[in-house]
């Protein structure tokens, strides 16, 4: 099974409306958190990723997300040269969720 390196926001939204096993991964600032965050969502700061990445499952995709996709783009690279091939980018970050999926969910 191929794994693709992005998934969209609103693909993201329909794997937790199934209850899809996968890990929903936040690399944004704790400050960032507390505007806004994605329930269900995992909250590691991408400065801290490479001290504990190793936590991470290898069996389970890794949906890693930020504010606009640029930061968590260059997380699931790392991730990818650590062995972690289930790493997917989720493009367009928070924004883009909350355009496209949550309006509630505040912009910044």
């Amino acid at each position: 099974m191929t794994i693709p390196k992005s998934i969209s926001p609103k693909e993201v939204h329909d794997r937790l409306q199934a209850e899809d096993d996968f890990v929903l991964l936040d690399i944004r600032q704790p400050s960032e958190i507390d505007l806004a965050c994605i329930d269900d969502a995992i909250c590691i700061p991408m400065g801290e990723i490479p001290n504990v990445y190793e936590q991470l499952s290898k069996e389970k995709d890794i949906v890693v997300i930020c504010h606009h996709g640029i930061r968590s783009a260059r997380i699931c690279e790392f991730l990818r040269s650590q062995g972690y091939e289930r790493a997917i980018n989720m493009t367009g970050g928070t924004d883009a969720w909350s355009v496209e999926v949550d309006p509630s969910l505040p912009r910044y």
